[in-house]
């Protein structure tokens, strides 16, 4: 029996448009199913050197919910360039920028290497209910729901 790995070539898939809508999701959990389908792991076809994955438009980012006391616990920083290490609670990020926080938490669930920007520019976050994306004619999907054990 003679077997055949396959290698997806650029290009050579098409590339889906999903729509998710955020409101009420756990940002870890919604997240992690988004980065899978960024990265193209979802598919049969993956391939990680090739850049396999489709494109994903988050609506309702203002409406994430953290679980626990992360609104006022967990902290982002970042460095101005200019003497001083800054911090944000996730609260603050929030009132500021809500689509920022889900961003973050996908970018860093992606790989560190340059195929990570392509696969971060196919995600689309906006904070409320509507999106300039019509066109695409995105497919509705429910990610970030957590599965009930059937066993």
């Amino acid at each position: 029996m003679l077997t055949k790995t396959y290698v997806a070539k650029p290009g050579e898939l098409e590339q889906k448009w999903y729509l998710v809508d955020g409101a009420g999701k756990v940002v870890g959990r919604l997240a992690t199913e988004i980065a899978t389908i960024l990265m193209g792991k979802h598919r049969p076809t993956y391939t990680p050197h090739v850049d396999t994955g489709e494109y994903v438009i988050v609506i309702n980012a203002d409406q994430l919910v953290f679980t626990g006391r992360k609104w006022e616990q967990k902290e982002y920083t970042y460095y101005t360039g200019y003497h001083r290490l800054r911090a944000d609670t996730a609260g603050e990020r929030k009132a500021k920028n809500p689509e920022l926080i889900l961003i973050e938490a996908v970018r860093r669930m992606l790989p560190k290497n340059k195929l990570a920007t392509k696969m971060l520019d196919k995600l689309k976050v906006f904070a409320g209910a509507e999106h300039p994306h019509q066109a695409q004619k995105p497919e509705p999907k429910d990610l970030g729901v957590r599965k009930e054990n059937t066993k």
